[in-house]
Parts: structure tokens; sequence; C-alpha cells
């Protein structure tokens, strides 16, 4: 049979990384510590008191949970400013930059970002026929703001996405930067909206402060989070985007009649109301990903600073040959990032000491 499949789509493959039963599964950037018991009993509850209810649709505008949602921003980031009005959410980030390119792509028009970054980035705009177009990093992984302000000036794109920790290489960027990129932004004929995606927010470094601060002085400013990362919620699909009432609006647009199940509603509300025991480790997340990448630079490796729970290490001769000599000693990581590089998730101190003495036996 013949299928009208899209020309630009025959041949592709889905996006996803490799599901292994491993003794250390270091390779999707997760929480590796589950919800305590408390927790877990917590969202059984509000799931339960959800599902009595499954006869009827759930609140398509999910009010109380972008209350909660704004509450916490308060608490975290101390952005004492954001109201419902100003708060998206979707079943992960994943959809809410779906929804962006949905009301800001499409065909002639651009999205930018700047490589290496997230992988996902390309395939949103693959999906809403909207030009990708990137800009190269330094060496060190930093932008290079005069370049990424030309760009945006020659380029013209509606949308530019900036991950902050970057993934696959942690680099978080400076709210001068943001500044920067937005100051560009606002020559674009016809208005671009800039994301920063804060994915891994939650695991940066004292003193490193959040893009969302900053949304009062910028009209096209966005600010993505989610829960999948240090609220131990991957198995939860919840993101969220905290911008100006006009960006949500459009949201609003086109996004899908009830995408929120009551379900994902439940269980996200209960896990910010226990956000700080859900949170506990993420001190030791962050004490275990400095040590790491101490002892990678003590091996002679280049590591990426790095605000987030994984490090990008390298470089290589043959990445292949030694990821797959870790898989070989039940350590999955993941191949990606440029030529000769590898990216370790952070896990728990026995997985990361794991990690250690299969990486000095497969590179010995």
């Amino acid at each position: 049979m013949t299928l009208p499949l899209r020309p630009d789509l025959i041949g592709l493959e889905p996006y996803g990384a490799p599901q292994l039963e491993v003794t250390a599964r270091l390779n999707v950037n997760e929480n590796p510590y589950a919800p305590p018991p408390a927790v877990v009993d917590a969202i059984a509850q509000a799931v339960r008191k959800a599902a009595e209810g499954l006869n009827r649709y759930p609140d398509r505008d999910f009010t109380a949970l972008r209350a909660d949602l704004a509450h916490y921003l308060e608490v975290e980031s101390h952005v004492d400013f954001v109201e419902v009005r100003n708060i998206w959410a979707a079943n992960g980030s994943n959809e809410v930059m779906l929804h962006l390119h949905q009301a800001f792509g499409g065909p002639g028009r651009t999205m930018m970002s700047f490589a290496p970054t997230y992988s996902m980035y390309p395939e949103y705009a693959r999906d809403t026929i909207t030009e990708y177009v990137t800009l190269p990093r330094r060496e060190d992984f930093h932008l290079d703001l005069d370049a990424a302000q030309a760009a945006i000036r020659e380029q013209q794109p509606s949308l530019v996405i900036v991950a902050s920790p970057n993934n696959p290489t942690g680099t978080a960027l400076t709210l001068d930067e943001v500044r920067a990129l937005l100051s560009a932004a606002d020559d674009v004929e016809g208005g671009c909206v800039v994301v920063i995606d804060e994915a891994y927010a939650e695991f940066r470094r004292s003193g490193v402060p959040s893009a969302a601060t900053i949304i009062p002085e910028h009209q096209n400013l966005a600010v993505s989070r989610t829960m999948s990362k240090a609220f131990a919620l991957a198995g939860g699909r919840l993101g969220y985007l905290v911008a100006h009432e006009p960006v949500i609006d459009a949201l609003r647009v086109v996004r899908l009649p009830y995408h929120l199940s009551a379900v994902t509603q439940a269980v996200a509300r209960a896990a910010l109301a226990h956000h700080r025991a859900l949170q506990a480790q993420v001190d030791e997340i962050r004490a275990e990903r400095d040590e790491t990448v101490a002892w990678l630079r003590e091996q002679g490796y280049t590591v990426a600073d790095t605000d987030a729970n994984f490090a990008l290490f390298g470089p290589f001769e043959d990445r292949e040959r030694v990821f797959e000599g870790l898989l070989a000693h039940g350590v999955l990581i993941r191949v990606t990032g440029p030529e000769g590089w590898l990216r370790v998730s952070i896990g728990t101190p026995q997985e990361m000491a794991l990690f250690r003495s299969a990486l000095l036996e497969v590179t010995a």
C-alpha cells in the first residue's frame, strides 16, 4: 500500500533515546531518586479523587494548576509578579514547545537556535513546517553574542529558542546575554518571541538567576520549565511556560481541547504541594555533578562547565567504542553533542561509582 506521507518525513525514525534495563541508566537526564512514599501516597489520593469525576471533561484552562505553578516560581526563582494569566502548561515541555511553533512558526517563518543544543528543536520546526536555522556556539559552548545578534537581525526569525542550562552542554545564560538576544529580537519586523528553555533550571549553581525574573521588562520573552527533572516526575509529563498574557493567549488558540487530563492535573498539583520533599536530593545531585566534573578533568578529559544534572565530556577518538564498552558494564550514557563527545547524566553515588570504574576499565 502506498501512503501519502509528507516527502520530508520519508525514511525518518522517531525521536527516542535507548530504554534498556541496565544497572546504571545515565542517558536521559532523569532524577535518579524515586518520589518518597509520602508523596506517592499523596499523588495516589489526588488521582483517586480525580477518578471520581472522569465522566466529565477536565478544567480546560487548568486554573488551579496554573496558580500552583505561579506560587512555585515565586518560591523557587523569586518571581513574584506571575499570575494565572502568565502561566501555560502542557504534557511535558515538548508540547509547550510544539504549541509555541504552532502559534509563532509555520510556513515562511524561521526558528533560530544555537548548536550544539537539544535535538528535538529541529523536529518541532519540521513538524510545523518552520525553517530551522542554527548558529554554532563558541568552543567553550557559550554564545557568540555579536554573531547571534547579527544573525537575528539578518534572518528575521519569529522564534529564537535557547536552552539555559543548555542540553547537552550544561551551559547557562546570564541575564545580560538574554537581554542582548532580546535587543536584537526587538529589531525583527513583525515581532520575535525569545524562549529560554529552563528544563534544568533547578540544578543551576548558586547565584545563577532565572530568565523569568526579567519577564516584566520584555513583552516578547517566554521561559519554559518542566517537572520531569528536579521534580522526579518524568513519568508525569508536565511542562509549563511563563510569559506575558498575549503569548499565553496565542498558545490557548492552538492547543487541542482539554489537552491536560484531569489525572495529569491532579498528579502535578500533588507534586507541587510536596515540591520540597521531591527536590530534597537536588543539592546532592549538584554535589555529585561537581565531583564527577572534577574527577573527569583529573582523568584528562575536557568537560563543559555545567549548571545541569549532566556533564558533557571528551574528546574520544572513537566515542561509539567507549559507549559500547560502558554498556557492556551495565552503564548506559548518551552519544550526543559534537563529534567525539559523550554525555553522562548524574545518578546516585553508587551509579556514579560504577560509571567511574567502568570508564577507567574501558579506556585503560
